[in-house]
């Protein structure tokens, strides 16, 4: 793909949890950074040390869809919104997601594991993570029962457990499924 254009990286981060928002972050690095990788393989405190730098040293754009959006929409949907905010914000670029499908919107390439291969991809990637962890962690504080400070809002044995005690609040998707709540028990 050779281009004049700036390489606009985008990234997702809250796709599969049952709680928060879906979050997508696209960044155009204006100078390059030590350190990008996938956010899922850097710690919380590196994370959150990077983003300050991604935000002093691109220009960027990040969509959240909040629970509700994401249950009236779809995911499908609020990612090909996002996608297209994202165009729309940052103009005249290179679009490349992380994945391997563009959601139906033109002119955005994709490729599997874009995040660990190319920095701008892994800015996004830092962007829409510490976005989406920060979100969960404040809402810890008005919904402690559920740990959402532990597990960001996935489907770990402890949130499960934490539904089948207390049922979903404002932050829980209410079209994603949970085993034993959703479902009728045959016995």
């Amino acid at each position: 793909m050779m281009t004049s254009k700036p390489l606009c990286g985008i990234d997702e981060a809250g796709r599969g949890p049952l709680a928060g928002s879906l979050v997508i972050a696209g960044v155009v690095l204006k100078n390059p950074i030590e350190g990008l990788m996938d956010s899922k393989k850097l710690t919380e405190k590196r994370r959150e040390a990077l983003y300050p730098i991604v935000i002093e040293n691109s220009a960027y754009h990040i969509v959240t869809f909040s629970a509700k959006k994401v249950d009236e929409m779809g995911i499908s949907k609020c990612l090909q919104s996002g996608l297209q905010s994202i165009q729309k914000h940052l103009a005249d670029a290179a679009y490349l997601f992380d994945g391997n499908s563009s959601f139906g919107v033109p002119n955005i390439s994709t490729m599997v594991k874009a995040d660990t291969k190319v920095a701008e991809v892994s800015a996004a990637s830092i962007l829409a993570k510490v976005t989406h962890d920060r979100e969960m962690i404040e809402m810890a504080k008005k919904y402690p029962q559920y740990g959402f400070e532990k597990h960001k809002g996935y489907g770990t044995k402890a949130h499960i457990e934490a539904l089948l005690k207390y049922d979903r609040c404002e932050m829980h998707r209410k079209t994603f499924r949970v085993k034993g709540l959703d479902e009728p028990a045959l016995f």
